[in-house]
């Protein structure tokens, strides 16, 4: 463990994670498509996702000062939570924290979607944790992974700036960390395959996951996989695969 520092005044360490999400589902007809995306935006509101977010200030030590939420038409929504390391106080805040408050917050916004020929439907979250001082976004990513239960994450993690000790020696990072995979619990890893780019002298961390197994049915809206053909059911289960290995590359693979 990395000693505590001494610091010459407040800690000027910007760490910000930025989280996105992917999950997967086949849906046949037109308005199974439309029912999906309903039901997703049903789950994932903005009177959900504020939350899920507020339990993220929770676990990382985040006081709320502001919450801004927003559903959309036809589908969507966006939440926006501004936070303190500190616990606000009655009265006028003094420019010093209002200054502080643009590096401190919490985002989310969500995209659902779906194609409009092969079934296949997407839905993305993107979450934006940024801190400074002591409270690190990393604590949360636990919490985070299982609230939403995705086929791929995509997660880069930063820390920006430099802070003093008490004897005036610049400090760039506060903490160990030599991949995200050092804060995510093992079972969590065990059932996702990983891929790290981590450039360490520039304090810049990323990780991406995908499941390692997939089970057909958890990816049919209004169907069962027993009720379908073997053939139907290898074909979309290709297809599916396909999908997630393609958003877990970032690029299209052509079809054989």
């Amino acid at each position: 463990m990395m000693d505590k520092l001494r610091l010459h005044g407040f800690n000027n360490l910007t760490k910000s994670l930025s989280f996105n999400i992917y999950d997967i589902c086949y849906a046949r007809t037109q308005a199974q498509k439309k029912a999906y995306v309903a039901y997703l935006d049903e789950v994932f509101n903005a009177d959900r996702l504020t939350q899920i977010l507020t339990e993220v200030s929770d676990i990382i030590g985040a006081h709320i000062l502001n919450v801004a939420r927003q559903d959309y038409e036809p589908e969507g929504a966006s939440v926006t939570i501004l936070i303190a390391e500190e616990a606000a106080y009655d009265g006028p805040a003094p420019d010093a924290i209002v200054g502080h408050l643009d590096k401190s917050h919490i985002t989310v916004h969500t995209y659902p979607e779906f194609h409009p020929d092969n079934g296949i439907s997407t839905f993305r979250a993107d979450i934006d944790v940024s801190t400074c001082g002591l409270i690190s976004p990393l604590k949360a990513l636990d919490h985070l992974i299982r609230s939403f239960e995705s086929d791929v994450v995509s997660m880069d993690y930063r820390v920006r700036g430099f802070t003093r000790d008490v004897d005036g020696i610049k400090h760039f990072i506060d903490h160990e960390i030599n991949s995200i995979q050092d804060y995510i619990p093992e079972d969590i890893c065990n059932r996702y395959q990983m891929v790290d780019v981590n450039v360490l002298g520039e304090r810049i961390f990323h990780t991406k996951m995908r499941l390692t197994e997939l089970s057909l049915d958890d990816y049919l809206f209004a169907e069962r996989a027993a009720d379908l053909s073997e053939d139907e059911a290898d074909e979309l289960t290709e297809r599916i695969e396909g999908e997630v290995t393609e958003i877990f590359y970032g690029r299209n693979f052509p079809s054989e």
